[in-house]
């Protein structure tokens, strides 16, 4: 036998070894099957040239052995729940044409000896949890011809050398982190038919010379930070398939080659009031010109509101429905058909923008409607019939909607896959959903949120609307299957949207009737009225309110306040009257109280200075920060109060106050943390790092990461606090601060020295945090019974010596993980290295830390590493005197550094350490 092909029959067990007898066996294809378990080594024996194991459950680590099997030429283990880090034997592969492997749990870095595999043709990895960053020796794959790249885990930029591959045709990076890159050059790749850099954190300008690739069918460079305008050189790809430039920051005059196959969407096209498409059909749906400082869909901001909505109900991808509950409620029919690039406005008040075309479909044409034809046992089965598809970015957008906080609903089933033992109940839908622009669900798996296929799940959210206009956008980020049942099954999905008020809307206007009053008695209410506001206003300014309310409202402008709003006087009732037993903590703008609400939600507010207009700003910069990013490690700012001159937030109260005081404070208030519940603490930490670095639609550098700036909610889940220090790493942003500001102690040298900000500057504080977690001591304690003042140097000593377990918090005992913790400490050394280019991102932290990919070998010269924080030490000593425990404000100036107020009031729980406890404790 030389064959052995078994496709899509729902085969049941494992891979038998005695397959290794079949000495003359060339082929074994047992694609789309319900196999599980994992690959034989003795498999390895066999003269192979295809094995594909394509859609199953298989899982477990590669064999080994697969790298002596010198015959094979394609390995497609594509889809399945293989683990661990890719065996180097699989570089000794010398016919190797195809390497398939997206869609598994691999962890680690693709092995050097890949370099090796120079015939290979057709390599894929994606869907993946890799790390480090594409690997440089891709050039030496110079026969390939199709490059598979994404959400593999690995990080850009994309290499320089990839110019190298001049027989590509078919090009797929997508979904990388890492640093912001140039346009890589590609300019030799003339036989180029599908080029995707879709979300790789590309800036700069379009190169003029993808307008010489002829035979280009398919484009897709969107969601990168693309600026300028369109080449001229772009009027050659008029016949090209598909051209996505979605969600960059693109100008100028709209080209009129664009057709209806051009995605256009999410730029600053200055387009007026010429609609959400163009004259030859392109979309441009959310685009707007950077004069237009209110951010509103200019396509849509110019149309006449008949009336205001409180309310939006879509039954997505089906037809008009009315649902019975505690009252009726309408649901609109939404069966507009959609293309690859697609804006549709409804009859009422809402619209849908539609991007991307399922790639390597085996349908006959692209389905964007899921239609299901089980029977479902479900509450309202007629909203789950059909579902809306897309195979990147689905955007529904109400418009001429009330301001006002609302709740979302958004209803789910998946109806793509079926349930019982076949491969085509093996799919994996993975998305994410953003409101607002604020991302509130990541890798959303509808099977694994409503515990099975056909199975309803309806997610809840609350959205504040200030502009009347809410935005709900689904995107796919390049995860999950994409080949099971069959290719082309992959993307967004939602069956239904209602969105309801969480106030009472005020009664509909009154059409006009009989109750005319004389023309007499309307001048004389209008005189009144006009004679009662000016005494107003004459009251106002002679008390300086006026001048201080107009200079408030001046500083809010342009600022998207996207969260709730509270009076004055429910914050006041829900503090008692701020009450001093209600007081929690202190800060520099301010006091911090806890709070009851009406509802029996307890909060923390903090009440903010207004007396200077530097408190103004900050407190500005913080809404603005805070409002815009979400997570599940990040403090939630509920709301906020701006009324005369009372400036305060209002977050989510949390119950076991911050780190430090858990750690370091009084001996009474400390909590016992075992070590699961600290490992836990640092992944938490480092998760949110992790999305404000690499995730958050702001990439944000937080710039003061320590223990009082984590506070700990009653289940000990952390919370990173503190933005108002934080930099939005964007360009042309008006939030930027031009000042150095953080804590002495957790500050990276390349920050403290030469205020040079990157986000390793929160991996360096990051990884003395962790440090201070495992040992139980703050970093700058003074110890007089040690050799070193200093946690990290003393960690530095001990790891020298051999010794890193007596850095280890005495109070844990013995009973804990010692392979764990080890792992933990060597990853805080890795990100406490003195040069930044060598610390990890956060998000590979996360994967060492949860044990999915290796710790990096630290790298780092001891003699320079002492002698740069040695310099560090004594420019802070000099500049700020010996108190160095407190956070620094420092202003980058040609004159010499100052020291400001402290800015670490945004602390919601201040804890003043206690550095004698060190000295008495055991």
């Amino acid at each position: 036998m030389k064959h052995r092909v078994m496709k899509a029959r729902d085969l049941l067990g494992t891979l038998p070894k005695e397959m290794a007898r079949l000495t003359y066996l060339k082929e074994i294809d047992l694609t789309r099957n319900y196999l599980n378990g994992t690959i034989p080594p003795e498999w390895g024996s066999l003269p192979l040239v295809n094995l594909s194991l394509l859609a199953n459950r298989l899982t477990g680590p590669i064999p080994k052995e697969l790298g002596d099997i010198t015959t094979l030429k394609s390995l497609d283990i594509s889809m399945n729940n293989f683990s661990g880090e890719l065996p180097r034997q699989l570089g000794n592969l010398p016919l190797i044409e195809r390497m398939l492997l997206n869609s598994n749990n691999f962890t680690g870095e693709l092995p050097k000896t890949f370099g090796n595999l120079t015939t290979l043709k057709d390599f894929r990895v994606g869907d993946s949890h890799f790390s480090g960053q594409i690997p440089d020796f891709i050039k030496n794959w110079t026969n390939l011809e199709k490059l598979v790249i994404q959400a593999s885990g690995l990080t850009g930029p994309i290499p320089l050398n990839i110019s190298l591959l001049t027989k590509l045709t078919d090009l797929r990076i997508t979904d990388l982190s890492g640093p912001a890159a140039r346009f890589p050059s590609l300019e030799n790749m003339k036989d180029m038919r599908t080029l995707m850099l879709r979300s790789c954190n590309i800036v700069g300008q379009l190169p003029p010379y993808l307008g010489d690739l002829t035979k280009l069918k398919t484009l897709d460079l969107s969601f990168n930070k693309l600026t300028g305008e369109i080449p001229s050189s772009f009027v050659s790809l008029a016949k090209v398939d598909y051209i996505f430039l979605t969600g960059n920051l693109l100008t100028g005059p709209v080209p009129t080659w664009a057709k209806e196959s051009t995605d256009l969407s999410y730029n600053d096209f200055p387009i007026g009031d010429t609609g959400c498409k163009s004259q030859g059909g392109a979309n441009l749906f959310a685009s707007f010109s950077k004069g237009n400082s209110s951010k509103t869909v200019s396509c849509l901001g110019s149309a006449k509101c008949p009336k205001t909505w409180y309310s939006l109900r879509i039954n997505c991808g089906g037809k008009e429905e009315t649902i019975y509950e505690e009252k009726e409620k309408q649901f609109d029919g939404d069966t507009i058909s959609v293309g690859p690039s697609s804006f549709r406005q409804s009859s009422t008040n809402w619209a849908l923008s539609s991007t991307g075309y399922f790639t390597d479909d085996d349908r006959s044409q692209d389905t964007f409607i899921q239609t299901n034809e089980s029977i479902l046992s479900m509450a309202n089965p007629q909203l789950y019939m059909n579902a809306r598809l897309s195979p990147i970015s689905l955007t529904y957008y109400g418009f001429c909607m009330g301001n006002g906080i609302y709740t979302v609903h958004l209803h789910f089933a998946e109806t793509g896959f079926t349930n019982g033992k076949t491969y085509k109940s093996l799919g994996r839908r993975i998305f994410d959903v953003y409101i607002q622009g604020r991302l509130v669900q990541k890798d959303f798996n509808i099977v694994d949120k409503a515990g099975g296929i056909s199975t309803a799940f309806i997610m809840k959210f609350n959205a504040s609307v200030t502009s009347g206009t809410l935005e709900i956008r689904f995107y796919w980020a390049g995860k999950g299957t994409t080949g099971i049942p069959v290719r082309g099954v992959y993307g967004p999905l939602i069956s239904a949207i209602s969105v309801d008020p969480n106030f009472e809307p005020p009664p509909e206007p009154e059409t006009s009737g009989g109750n005319d009053i004389s023309v007499g008695a309307v001048v004389g209410i209008v005189a009144g009225g006009v004679f009662i506001i000016l005494l107003i206003f004459g009251f106002l300014w002679r008390r300086g309110l006026l001048g201080q309310q107009n200079t408030l409202e001046d500083d809010l402008k342009g600022v998207d306040l996207q969260t709730g709003k509270f009076s004055f006087r429910q914050l006041k009732d829900a503090t008692n009257n701020f009450d001093k037993a209600n007081k929690i903590g202190e800060g520099g703008f301010g006091s911090v109280y806890k709070g009851l609400l009406s509802d029996g939600t307890v909060i923390a507010v903090k009440q903010l200075s207004s007396k200077s207009k530097q408190g103004n700003r900050e407190f500005v910069n913080e809404i603005g920060m805070i409002s815009a990013l979400q997570h599940p490690h990040l403090v939630k700012l509920h709301g906020c109060c701006i009324e005369g001159n009372q400036l305060l937030l209002v977050y989510e109260y949390m119950e076991n106050n911050s780190l430090a005081r858990a750690l370091f404070g009084p001996e009474e208030s400390q909590l016992k943390l075992d070590w699961p519940t600290r490992h836990k603490i640092c992944v938490g930490i480092a998760r949110g790092l992790a999305y404000l670095h690499e995730e958050s639609r702001l990439k944000v550098v937080h710039r003061d990461i320590k223990a009082t700036n984590v506070l700990l909610d009653k289940n000990l889940t952390p919370k990173i606090s503190d933005f108002g220090l934080a930099k939005l790493d964007e360009e042309d942003n008006t939030h930027i601060s031009t000042r150095i500001a953080g804590t002495y102690g957790y500050m990276a040298p390349e920050y403290a020295m030469r205020g040079y900000l990157t986000d390793k500057a929160d991996v360096y504080s990051f990884g003395i945090l962790v440090l201070e977690i495992a040992s139980g001591r703050n970093n700058t304690s003074y110890r007089s019974k040690e050799e070193s003042l200093y946690l990290l140097d003393w960690a530095h000593l001990l790891k020298e010596q051999g010794n890193l377990m007596d850095l280890v918090d005495p109070r844990l005992g013995s009973d804990f993980n010692k392979e764990e913790m080890m792992l933990t400490i060597n990853v805080a050394l890795l990100c406490c290295n003195v040069t930044s280019t060598v610390r990890p991102t956060m998000s590979s932290v996360v994967s060492m830390l949860e044990g999915r990919a290796a710790v990096q070998e630290l790298v780092s010269d001891p003699n320079a590493s002492s002698f740069e924080i040695e310099a560090m030490r004594k420019h802070f000593q000099s500049s700020f005197g010996r108190n160095t425990g407190e956070s620094q404000t420092q202003t980058a100036s040609t004159e010499g550094p100052w020291t400001g107020s402290s800015t670490s009031a945004h602390d919601l729980y201040p804890v003043k350490l206690d550095s004698t406890y060190w000295d008495n404790r055991k």
